[in-house]
């Protein structure tokens, strides 16, 4: 690992940035299409589902899986202590360590999705727009991958937390792909099957306030390329879902955990399920944490649709990962190549 390169990297994070500048930097600024000021919004409320709804659970999760792609659900038996503990360990990590204890963290940033902590979604380029945001990743599944020495110890419990948050997001997603196999007349298992072993991911972003908010965003559009993600966020609030050509703002919901479709979970569903594009804007005066965990298959695993006649070429997921990295995310781009 390149100390130097790591040291330039994150002294020039949007958390440094945002306490010395009163402009943000050109390499912040998004082209004009792209920025906040210059899309469509409106304040359509996103789905919330009741995992003890009874009968009605399937119909509720078909109708907000086929219409949104995202949504929130509550009654998830996920401890709601548990959910402060990770919002808080995130929150203490980033404004209350010092920056040389963040450097011993430091992620590689010639690599993408590389453990530790960093501020580049994609690795730059000349052309590489920047998001305003800092980031922690932890790979947390398979158990291999597992290595909470990597990991923050301050606060002293930050370790223990993102171990228990870790087991309680993948039992939660395996729930949901069964539940969300079912709304399509599926086998329980056949999402989940067609996955295979999770490699999860879990993403703690914390956007510092932005002197132009105006200018930038905390997170491209994209969707994620993945299976199934889980996000919470604080009381802030910034992220946004693009439904029917506008962008709508996700309210925080304290008790609530979001569900967000990824693109492999559209393909294998046949189109029936669409995988829902967001972003996150960013706030002129209050920072903002969220914590996504996401769930993906093996980059060895091809990934094909379960209905006929398919719609989407099949693909092996290393290859689409690579494809995303490169390319960059433009929206649904990736995943839209592969319709047949």
């Amino acid at each position: 690992m390149d100390r130097n390169n790591n040291s330039k990297e994150v002294t020039s994070s949007s958390m440094s940035l945002s306490q010395e500048h009163t402009i943000i930097p050109p390499q912040y600024i998004q082209p004009p299409q792209n920025r906040p000021t210059n899309s469509s919004t409106t304040a359509a409320d996103i789905p919330v589902v009741d995992l003890n709804s009874g009968e009605l659970l399937l119909h509720k999760l078909r109708e907000a899986c086929k219409e949104w792609g995202a949504f929130h659900v509550i009654n998830h038996s996920v401890p709601i202590k548990l959910l402060d503990e990770m919002r808080s360990v995130g929150v203490s990590f980033f404004e209350e360590s010092e920056m040389e204890e963040k450097l011993r963290y430091s992620c590689n940033p010639n690599s993408p999705a590389s453990e530790g902590y960093g501020s580049r979604m994609l690795v730059a380029s000349n052309d590489t727009v920047l998001d305003w945001r800092d980031y922690f990743d932890h790979h947390t599944f398979p158990l291999s991958r597992r290595k909470p020495n990597r990991w923050p110890h301050f606060p002293t419990n930050y370790r223990e937390v993102v171990v228990a948050y870790s087991d309680q997001m993948k039992a939660l997603s395996q729930k949901l792909l069964g539940l969300i196999s079912e709304s399509l007349g599926l086998p329980t298992s056949c999402i989940e099957d067609a996955v295979g072993e999770f490699y999860q991911n879990i993403t703690v972003s914390y956007y510092p306030p932005c002197p132009q908010p105006d200018l930038t965003l905390g997170l491209q559009a994209h969707s994620d390329m993945g299976a199934i993600t889980l996000l919470i966020q604080d009381n802030v609030g910034g992220l946004q879902v693009l439904k029917d050509g506008e962008w709508i703002t996700v309210p925080p919901i304290y008790d609530a955990i979001l569900v967000i479709l990824a693109d492999q979970t559209e393909i294998i569903t046949n189109g029936k399920y669409r995988s829902a594009e967001h972003r996150a804007i960013t706030n002129a005066k209050r920072a903002r944490l969220s914590v996504a965990t996401f769930h993906d298959p093996a980059k060895t695993k091809t990934i094909s649709p379960a209905f006929e006649p398919p719609l989407y070429n099949q693909v092996v997921y290393g290859d689409y990962v690579s494809s995303w990295y490169t390319k960059g995310p433009e929206g649904k781009r990736n995943v839209d190549a592969l319709l047949i």
